[in-house]
């Protein structure tokens, strides 16, 4: 049991390290960009409608009126807005900070799948059976399809979890209770890439992960820690997407898995 949770924590700092791998840095790099851009665009409209909304709730400097209760107002006045500024940056980065895994998940759907194919690749010296003939437009859709399916198990799980915080007595037990579901829904989610190559549906997969659960549970506590940890937390999805397929890939290159199925598309 211990063993197999810490062979589960060491497939993370494997996939680190292969980041900046010649053949995997366009994949690495291009969901974390496209996330990137999407929060800096997202920063700057809340900053603009942010501004708007002080405009409209602090008064304009210049009609406070002239003398020493005028200009005492007017100091309030800047000096608030320099408070409530702050204010906003320090939100945006909580809300960044608890949303960014999520959405670099969604973004990279369509990426992750190749980055997982291109990992196997490298550590089996065969690519996985083609997952879509239907071009990049279907494989695209095909993918963030899947990720909000994964979205909606996840959260139809959680809600009893979060009633837990609720009961007296009971709630003790919810914070670990919480992180073990936490440390399994990575699991799950990162497996899926090199799984989801070879055909599983996200029945099989959830089937073949519980055989060896605290194997996957060490990598998925692992990932988990890394999306806790600013800077880190941004390199967080590819380094479970490299980290997942070796894993998968060592554990008899998928011939533990079901008896092979027709590809699916993604």
């Amino acid at each position: 049991m211990i063993r197999d949770f810490l062979r589960g924590v060491s497939y993370v700092p494997r996939g680190f390290a292969l980041l900046g791998e010649p053949g995997l840095r366009r994949f690495v790099a291009l969901p974390v960009i496209i996330n990137a851009l999407i929060f800096l665009g997202l920063f700057w409209l809340g900053a603009e409608y942010y501004g708007m909304l002080l405009n409209y709730l602090l008064p304009d400097t210049a009609a406070l009126g002239d003398g020493w209760i005028g200009d005492v107002l007017t100091v309030f006045v800047v000096l608030l807005r320099w408070l409530l500024w702050p204010l906003f940056i320090l939100a945006a980065a909580v809300v960044m900070f608890y949303t960014f895994t999520a959405v670099a998940n969604l973004v990279g759907s369509p990426f992750n799948g190749m980055l997982a194919a291109r990992v196997e690749a490298r550590a089996t010296g065969r690519m996985p059976p083609e997952v879509s003939s239907g071009g990049l437009v279907v494989e695209t859709v095909g993918a963030l399809g899947d990720e909000l399916r994964k979205i909606a198990h996840f959260a139809l799980l959680a809600v009893p979890l979060l009633v837990l915080f609720f009961i007296p007595v009971v709630n003790i037990l919810a914070p670990p209770a919480w992180a073990v579901f936490g440390a399994w829904m990575m699991a799950l989610e990162y497996c899926d890439y090199p799984l989801g190559n070879h055909g599983l549906a996200f029945a099989d997969q959830r089937a073949l992960l519980r055989r060896r659960r605290w194997l996957h549970l060490g990598l998925g506590g692992a990932l988990l820690a890394m999306t806790l940890i600013p800077v880190l937390n941004l390199l967080a999805m590819p380094t479970g997407v490299i980290a997942a397929t070796l894993l998968r890939s060592e554990l008899g290159e998928y011939g533990d898995a079901p008896a092979a199925q027709p590809p699916a598309a993604r």
